[in-house]
């Protein structure tokens, strides 16, 4: 903490020192954050196995953000500090994962239409499920890349991306080993027509193969679609359609599917209820262990904690190459003054046949009920800077996702948390 403690006194400084000269036409601002999260843990992410104790911790975010605005270009720098606490001595020396870059990075304007922003930067679109910074993890998510970006005078957007991956500074072709795209390349285009937005996106994705022992090649996917939404007053409703081809990173055949739609209606009460209905494609457990094509969609870099329960137990560090997945889910919301009140309960069925080889070689097929989660948030604003949030998950398994994921379904299953989260603005020039 030491070193991020010199870094927010140097930003502090520099913030102070821009805020004294002219700055018509210019803006600075210095913000902060600290997000200490308690998590009970009996079942989040895979059943609970017999003999085990849930977990309980609490982990912590801690960051600097500076941001500098002009005319001709803007930059952003964040610095972050993701802890458990206890994970290190009270007299140390360092931290377990010490001080990291989130995000640093430039954008040049050229006109009012056009710019191009590189460096490490969050990335994303839409509803999140492809192009997601994935805030509610502690690290959060942040990639390495350039964008060239068209805004127009009315209302059309689009992007332009691109990164490529190496390991290090070498002084010839060596393989990339970090499980991470090599490189990848996108373009997404977003229009608004009176009550309608339309987003189109195209995503090449490569991916690092090892061909032999000693000789990389690069695989590509191409993710394609696109997503439609439409608000009034009290009625919204949205649909999404993907498809995948090509090549996954294992060099298989590709070919995979994605469609949603939910439709929500807010009441002047401030209570909303919707009705929503999600579907991945899989691949059946027979083709994953025959090593056949793939089948099973893969949300590359959505920020999938949003999607399928809240308790990850589908596409949030495992599941990509899995059975697929079906969810339908009844989301409620209610607000008033300062408290938002969530409850979600979720139904999931596999996508593809879930089976499992006996002993004689035989193959034995499961339903594909996989069980229901119910999700449940209070948020508080107590002020501007101040927000307090807390969840309760329950997961209500059946055989056939004990098959997939390991644990005993019989077992209860559920995860509890409480997060503060303090975002001061010590400093802004506009």
């Amino acid at each position: 903490m030491k070193n991020f403690l010199h870094l927010f006194v140097l930003a502090t400084f520099i913030a102070i020192c821009l805020s004294a000269g002219n700055l018509y036409s210019q803006s600075v601002t210095l913000s902060g954050e600290v997000r200490p999260r308690y998590e009970y843990r009996h079942g989040y992410k895979t059943l609970f196995p017999d003999g085990s104790s849930a977990a309980n911790f609490i982990s912590q975010r801690t960051r600097l953000n500076l941001f500098y605005g002009s005319e001709t270009f803007k930059f952003g720098l964040v610095l972050q500090n993701v802890r458990v606490w206890g994970d290190v001595p009270q007299l140390n020396s360092s931290d377990v994962y010490g001080t990291a870059i989130h995000q640093a990075w430039g954008e040049v304007i050229f006109n009012k239409n056009f710019a191009f922003k590189i460096g490490r930067q969050e990335i994303s679109y839409d509803d999140q499920r492809i192009f997601g910074n994935v805030d509610w993890m502690q690290q959060a998510r942040s990639q390495d890349a350039a964008i060239i970006k068209y805004r127009s005078n009315k209302s059309t957007k689009i992007d332009i991306g691109f990164a490529y991956n190496a390991q290090g500074e070498t002084l010839y072709n060596t393989e990339y080993l970090i499980d991470n795209y090599k490189t990848f390349q996108y373009i997404w285009f977003n229009d608004e027509f009176n009550k309608v937005n339309l987003s189109l996106l195209f995503l090449n994705n490569g991916m690092p193969f090892n061909e032999s022992r000693n000789s990389q090649a690069v695989v590509f996917s191409q993710t394609y679609g696109g997503r439609f939404v439409y608000k009034s007053t009290h009625l919204s409703y949205n649909a999404s359609l993907y498809y995948q081809g090509g090549k996954n990173k294992y060099d298989k055949t590709l070919s995979a599917g994605y469609i949603a739609a939910d439709i929500s209606y807010s009441l002047p009460s401030e209570f909303t209820f919707g009705l929503s209905g999600e579907y991945l494609s899989g691949t059946s457990s027979k083709d994953q262990i025959l090593g056949h094509s793939d089948y099973s969609f893969k949300p590359f870099y959505g920020t999938n904690h949003k999607f399928n329960g809240w308790m990850d137990y589908f596409y949030v560090g495992s599941y990509m190459y899995g059975n697929g997945l079906f969810d339908i889910s009844l989301p409620l919301t209610k607000k008033t003054d300062k408290f938002t009140f969530n409850l979600i309960p979720h139904y999931f069925l596999a996508a593809a046949k879930v089976s499992q080889l006996q002993t004689d070689e035989t193959w034995k097929d499961f339903s594909n009920n996989l069980g229901a989660e119910i999700d449940f948030s209070i948020n508080y604003s107590f002020s501007e800077d101040i927000n307090i949030s807390g969840g309760y998950s329950q997961m209500i398994a059946t055989e056939t996702l004990s098959i997939l994921k390991g644990g005993n379904y019989k077992n209860t299953n559920n995860w509890a948390w409480l997060m503060f989260t303090f975002k001061p603005t010590f400093f802004s020039k506009h």
